[in-house]
C-alpha cells in the first residue's frame, strides 16, 4: 500500500497508530523491544480501525476521502489503463483547456478515445490545471474529442474528477452554460459506446458534461452531486458549516446513486480508500470498464442512441413521479 501524507480529520486515530509505526522502524536502539512483533500487532490494530471507520462512512466523510489530495487523478488512470497514448488539445475556437485532458490509445488492445478533468496532484500541477474546474474551452475540446472518436468508430471511456465547471466572469462571457450543454449534447448523440466513472468529486453540471455515457461507472468512495455541499449549506442553511448536514441531504453517496438507478455500477475501493492503494484501485477500473464495454462495442449505433438518450430522460420521468 502507498504511504498516506496527509489524514483527514476522521482519521486521526489511525494517523497516531501508524505514525507510532514508523517510530518504531525507526529505532536504531530497541531496548529489548521486539520491533517486528510490536510493528505486526500495530498493523494489524490499524487494520481493524480502518475497517471499523470506513464501515460507516457518513456522506460528508465520504466527499472528504473522494477530495484526498492524494486520490489517484484522471492522468493516473489513462497512464495506467490507455497504452499509445497520444495527447490532443484544444478547442479549435479559442485555446486549449488544461483541466480536460483527452487523446487516443487503446484500452486493452482497442482503440479508444480517452478523456478526464485533471485536478492536479501538487499545488503546481494543480494551479495549471485550474483544479479539475473546466471553462468553455474545455467542454469543447471534449465535444470535438466525441465527435471525432464518433467518426472513427472509437468507444469513448471518460474520467470524471471536478468540484463542477469554473464559475469565473470569463467563462460566463465565453458562453460556459452552452459549452456543457453542447458536451452532453455530443455525449448523447454519439454512435459509439460511451463508459463514464466518477473516480472522485462528480460535480454539477461540469461532472455531467463528461458523464452522459452509456454506462456510468463510480467508486465507491466517490461522490456525485448537482452541487457541493458546501454551495448547498449555503444556499439552504445560509452557512457552509451545515455541509454534513447537506451531504447527508444530497444523498451524493455510490450507494445512494446506485439504488434511485443514476449510475450503473459501483467499483469497490481498497480498505481506506482508493489513495492507500492506488495501483489495486485502477486495476479495478479496469476490470469495470472492461466488463461494460464489451458488451456494448457490437450494438447497432442507432441503438446506442436511443437507449442512451432514454436512459437519460427516463431518470427525470423517475425522479419526478
Amino acid at each position: 500500500m502507498a504511504v498516506v501524507h496527509q489524514y483527514l480529520e476522521f482519521e486521526k486515530p489511525i494517523a497516531e497508530l501508524e505514525g507510532k509505526i514508523e517510530e518504531l522502524r525507526r529505532l536504531s536502539d530497541p531496548e529489548g523491544i521486539n520491533i517486528a512483533e510490536e510493528v505486526a500487532r500495530l498493523s494489524e490494530k490499524v487494520e481493524r480501525v480502518l475497517r471499523t471507520t470506513y464501515a460507516k462512512l457518513t456522506p460528508w466523510q465520504k466527499a472528504q476521502v473522494a477530495r484526498h489530495p492524494e486520490r489517484p487523478k484522471a492522468r493516473s488512470y489513462i497512464e495506467a489503463l490507455i497504452t499509445d497514448f497520444t495527447p490532443l488539445a484544444g478547442d479549435r475556437a479559442f485555446a486549449d483547456d488544461a483541466a480536460v485532458i483527452g487523446g487516443l490509445g487503446r484500452f486493452n488492445g482497442r482503440s479508444v478515445m480517452a478523456i478526464g478533468t485533471e485536478k492536479g496532484s501538487d499545488t503546481e500541477s494543480r494551479l495549471a490545471h485550474n483544479f479539475g474546474m473546466a471553462r468553455p474551452e474545455g467542454y469543447r475540446k471534449a465535444e470535438r474529442l466525441v465527435a471525432l472518436a464518433g467518426r472513427f468508430g472509437l468507444p469513448v471511456l471518460t474520467f470524471v474528477d471536478t468540484a463542477g465547471a469554473f464559475p469565473g466572469i470569463e467563462a460566463e462571457a465565453r458562453g460556459q452554460a452552452e459549452a456543457i450543454a453542447r458536451s452532453i449534447a455530443a455525449l448523447l448523440d454519439a454512435p459509439v459506446p460511451i463508459i463514464a466513472t466518477i473516480i472522485g468529486e462528480g460535480g454539477s453540471g461540469g461532472a455531467i458534461a463528461l458523464a452522459a455515457g452509456d454506462r456510468v461507472l463510480m467508486l465507491e468512495h466517490a461522490i456525485y452531486s448537482v452541487i457541493s455541499p458546501e454551495g448547498c449549506a449555503s444556499i439552504l442553511w445560509r452557512d457552509a458549516a451545515a455541509a454534513p448536514q447537506a451531504a447527508e441531504a444530497l444523498r451524493l453517496t455510490a450507494e445512494d446513486l446506485k439504488r434511485m438507478a443514476l449510475i450503473d455500477s459501483v467499483i469497490g475501493e481498497p480498505l481506506g480508500g482508493a489513495h492507500r492503494d492506488p495501483a489495486t484501485t485502477i486495476a479495478s477500473v479496469r476490470e469495470g470498464i472492461a466488463a461494460e464495454l464489451g458488451p456494448l462495442a457490437g450494438l447497432d449505433p442507432a441503438m446506442l442512441k436511443a437507449r442512451r438518450q432514454e436512459k437519460f430522460l427516463q431518470m427525470g420521468r423517475d425522479l419526478g413521479a
